[in-house]
């Protein structure tokens, strides 16, 4: 017993070290971390994280990352949902050709499909939008979402949708007021798949951004400047965009423990 302790301390310690040491850097000036080496700091400032929160600059990164990953989260749901219903309730010419093509999708690296996306939104107008990041992240979170989905669905079983329609349910009642509470899990799970996904991805959000759309992950980038990186307030950006995926994690974890029990997580 104790041996185990043990070793999960030392494993937490691992994990959690360069975290603190983000946090620890995130609460000295830049000069105090560049002269000394400390463990625990002495001098603690919250310029940083004043600077963040006061200059439109880095507060709108953040901001600007919430919408389109809001965005994305929403259309991937709402277009993923009865995809999956349709895969596995009904069956269909190349129904399972077609499944595997959209996993392929997500198999493959975001880099392929930059050119296509950059040249289609430059046409339609759509470079530095939200909507052009959160439809770009579609390609990769759809087919995820349509996956874990399925295997939630195919895990309740078809006689509940029999049993509600002889109960006089049409399918709209049926789907969104006794199907979807059904599968909430699920939907948690692929939320915060999405999410995650869409926060931290930087890509397609540097490259279809310029300055009214810019996520938090290309504002950090611009900390470099003629005397060298601002790590102090690189490593407080760093803490904050932190934050909102410990809180996700924290909202859906018994979601995904539902979901590694089915075997699609």
């Amino acid at each position: 017993m104790k041996k185990r302790y043990i070793t999960l301390t030392i494993y937490l310690v691992v994990i959690m070290l360069p975290i603190y040491w983000m946090l620890n850097m995130s609460l000295r000036t830049n000069a105090d971390i560049m002269a000394r080496l400390v463990f625990f700091p002495t001098d603690i400032t919250f310029s940083n994280y004043m600077k963040i929160f006061t200059d439109p600059s880095w507060y709108n990164g953040y901001i600007n990352s919430i919408i389109y990953v809001v965005m994305n989260t929403v259309i991937c749901l709402v277009t993923a949902l009865p995809a999956a219903y349709a895969f596995s309730r009904y069956s269909f010419i190349g129904d399972k050709h077609v499944f595997f093509w959209l996993l392929t999708n997500r198999m493959s690296p975001a880099a392929v499909f930059l050119l296509p996306f950059f040249q289609l939104y430059s046409t339609f107008g759509l470079i530095d939008t939200h909507i052009a990041v959160a439809m770009a992240h579609c390609l990769f979170n759809i087919p995820l979402t349509v996956w874990i989905l399925e295997g939630f669905i195919s895990g309740v079983p078809i006689e509940i949708d029999e049993m509600a329609f002889i109960d006089g349910y049409k399918f709209p009642r049926f789907f969104f007021f006794v199907f979807v509470p059904l599968i909430r899990s699920g939907i948690g799970v692929a939320a915060f798949f999405c999410f995650m996904f869409s926060w931290v991805e930087l890509l397609f959000a540097r490259t279809l951004t310029t300055t009214a759309a810019k996520p938090i992950a290309a504002t950090m980038t611009r900390t470099v400047s003629a005397s060298g990186l601002d790590w102090g307030l690189l490593a407080a950006a760093g803490i904050l965009t932190i934050v909102p995926g410990a809180l996700v994690i924290y909202f859906v974890r018994n979601y995904l423990a539902k979901g590694f029990a089915l075997g699609r997580v």
